[in-house]
């Protein structure tokens, strides 16, 4: 089968993905009961093992795991002596995130603009899409053995296939490993994602006084504990708005393509006039340097508040953790500063809540040479490395239970895709080219490893 008309199938299966995509978006598959029937989850599990079953897939099974999500698996086979390739993907989706904030409906796949609308278009149901029309456009002619997994509740971090792949390493043993939840850098820009950040998140405590008290018979002299807070929090950056913690280091650079600043403003949506963070380039801010957000703080609303001294205030930190850096020590690092910087004497503790390791993916190897191979074929422009802000805590597993394999992230979520905001999406030419860059991949990894 040439190359040309590889790409020529995988063009003559869109309709067929569009309407792939159109059914699973229809699945309303955000694992969480309070958000979700959860039967439309398991709507969308049954429609994942008919349509893999159908290409020829056996035993595609819905396996459930510790947090009560089913991850589904199943196995196509090559020829005896081939590599085995791990297609991942995940089959939950973020909740709506405000229904009045969308311009189409949520659950419903619109065109609008050359794009295809509704949650879950890009992640990470464009991926199986993707996966779908790749394997459609080799009609069964495939050199090497394929496995799919698809875990059930990414979205909402709560673990199950973390847990579950250490314990069923043989059911998902492979050589090369393609973790399909990630994109390209922009919409016909080709991307392999080599690091994720780690992360360590922590929710402190401050106190002060026994009760609220009047702030103008007290105030002046009674310490306030929103006001100690705010300075705690305050300590995290700097002028420029460089992470300063004590004891990490916030001046790595990013080896690999720049972000261009007036792209990231428009992905990130910054307003006019208002600066950027750090003093490095956006790569090295996003990509190879710690960053401390404050995700949410416990005090008064406005509405409704008094002229009352604080006794108590509390805050979730969300700290991201490049590669090369460890979670768990920065995280120490992250309550040892707070405990540091509180002025007044002031009680503070600081609880951990989750942590996750960095990840750097391959960069090197057969399977990483054939992928970026392909990708280049399919895009005809060089394959750029780029690195990604967030975390796939299920990468680090994947590396620890499968220590050979090589494995690299990819995907269809370019940042236009608004992913988990209203109004996510994806291109379509994003499906068609990658689901041809995956195809090829197939076809030649094991050609190259024999």
């Amino acid at each position: 089968m040439s190359e040309q008309t590889l790409a020529d199938r995988v063009r003559s299966q869109m309709p067929q993905a569009e309407s792939d995509l159109r059914e699973m978006v229809a699945f309303r598959s955000v694992h969480d009961p309070a958000q979700s029937p959860p039967e439309e989850c398991e709507k969308m599990v049954d429609w994942l093992q008919e349509s893999f079953s159908a290409l020829g897939f056996d035993d595609v099974a819905a396996h459930e795991t510790a947090d009560g999500s089913k991850a589904v698996i199943g196995h196509l086979a090559g020829p005896d002596d081939a590599p085995t390739v791990l297609l991942y993907f995940h089959h939950d989706v973020q909740p709506p995130l405000g229904d009045d904030e969308w311009n189409s409906p949520v659950w419903e796949l619109t065109e609008r603009g050359g794009r295809w609308y509704g949650r879950g278009a890009a992640d990470c149901k464009g991926n199986i899409a993707m996966h779908l029309t790749a394997l459609r456009a080799l009609d069964g002619r495939i050199p090497v053995n394929v496995t799919i997994i698809g875990e059930g509740s990414e979205e909402q971090g709560t673990g199950g296939l973390e847990d579950f792949v250490p314990k069923n390493p043989d059911l998902l043993r492979a050589d090369a490993i393609l973790v399909c939840d990630a994109g390209n850098f922009a919409v016909g820009t080709p991307a392999l994602t080599t690091s994720l950040r780690g992360l360590a998140n922590v929710v402190v405590t401050v106190e002060t006084l026994g009760s609220a008290m009047h702030s103008g018979m007290f105030g002046g002299a009674a310490p306030d504990a929103l006001a100690a807070l705010i300075a705690m929090l305050a300590s995290l950056r700097d002028a420029d708005g460089n992470t300063t913690i004590t004891g990490l280091e916030s001046s790595a650079q990013w080896p690999g393509v720049d972000y261009p600043v007036d792209a990231f403003r428009a992905d990130a949506m910054v307003l006019d006039g208002v600066d950027l963070l750090g003093s490095g380039r956006v790569s090295d801010m996003v990509w190879a340097r710690p960053a401390a957000t404050v995700l949410g703080i416990d005090c008064p609303p406005v509405v409704g508040s008094s002229a009352a001294i604080q006794p108590r205030a509390r805050a979730r930190i969300n700290l991201r953790v490049p590669p090369g850096m460890d979670a768990a020590h920065a995280r120490q690092a992250l309550t040892d500063h707070l405990l540091a910087v509180a002025p007044w004497h002031a009680r503070v503790s600081v609880e951990p809540e989750a942590d996750g390791a960095p990840f750097t993916g391959a960069t090197t190897g057969t399977a990483y040479d054939t992928l970026v191979d392909a990708m280049q074929q399919s895009y005809g422009t060089d394959v750029v490395l780029m690195g990604q802000g967030g975390s796939i805590p299920l990468c680090t597993v994947f590396a620890d239970t499968f220590p050979d394999a090589e494995i690299m992230l990819l995907g269809v979520e370019e940042p236009r895709c608004l992913i988990h905001a209203p109004n996510e999406s994806v291109d379509p030419t994003e499906i068609e080219n990658m689901a041809t860059a995956e195809a090829l991949f197939l076809q030649n990894y094991g050609k190259r490893r024999r």
